[in-house]
C-alpha cells in the first residue's frame, strides 16, 4: 500500500512509481487526498499496464491498481 495522503503532486506519482519499480506488484492500493492526484496516478498506472478502480472515502480517495 502507498499512503500518499498529505502530499501534493508529483510526489504521489513518484511514490507509486518507486513501489511499482521496486516490487512490480500485481495489486497495489494507493491512498491520496486530492482529485488531481487521482488523475495523475491513474494516468501513470494506466501507462504501466494497470487497471485502476478509484473510490472516494470521505475526503480521501482509494485507488486499486490491478494488472
Amino acid at each position: 500500500m502507498v499512503d500518499a495522503r498529505g502530499y501534493s503532486c508529483p510526489i504521489p506519482v513518484v511514490m507509486v512509481q518507486r513501489a511499482v519499480k521496486a516490487e512490480n506488484p500485481q495489486n497495489l492500493t494507493v491512498l491520496v487526498d486530492e482529485q488531481v492526484c487521482v488523475e495523475n496516478v491513474t494516468r501513470f498506472a494506466t501507462n504501466q499496464g494497470y487497471k485502476v478502480v478509484s473510490s472516494q472515502e470521505g475526503e480521501d480517495f482509494k485507488l486499486v491498481l490491478t494488472k
